[in-house]
């Protein structure tokens, strides 16, 4: 059995499915998570010695390596599932405006009224 195999079966003896209301069943982690604070509830296991988030480790098992600047988004909105075609690789600020829209506290983006040039050429 390769390393991959072993981390797929790992993770899968400790996830529940279950229907929370998504296009597809959830897969949610039975397992520890990460706390209550701000940032909880995410699933966590040991891994070599070292404890790592199950969500990335399931999606970089499957996909590959995750850049810095990118995050994972649970499109279920399930922090504990960890179905690799529930989670999207995405920017900090796109995770940001999913997350505000998903809790109904997105608002329209405020532009900044331009001068006319009437005014531009008068202030020189």
């Amino acid at each position: 059995m390769s390393r991959r195999e072993r981390i797929h079966s790992r993770i899968m003896a400790c996830v529940e499915v279950v229907d929370t209301g998504y296009e597809t069943p959830c897969h949610l982690w039975t397992g520890q998570l990460s706390g209550n604070g701000r940032g909880g509830g995410y699933p966590r296991m040991k891994l070599d010695g070292q404890t790592v988030a199950v969500h990335r480790v399931i999606y970089t098992n499957e996909h590959g390596y995750i850049p810095g600047t990118k995050q994972l988004d649970h499109k279920c909105r399930q922090r504990r599932c960890v179905r690799v075609d529930h989670l999207e690789m995405v920017t900090c600020k796109q995770n940001a405006i999913r997350r505000e829209e998903a809790n109904g506290r997105r608002k329209q983006a405020r532009r900044r009224k331009r001068k006319p040039a009437r005014m531009l050429e008068a202030a020189e």
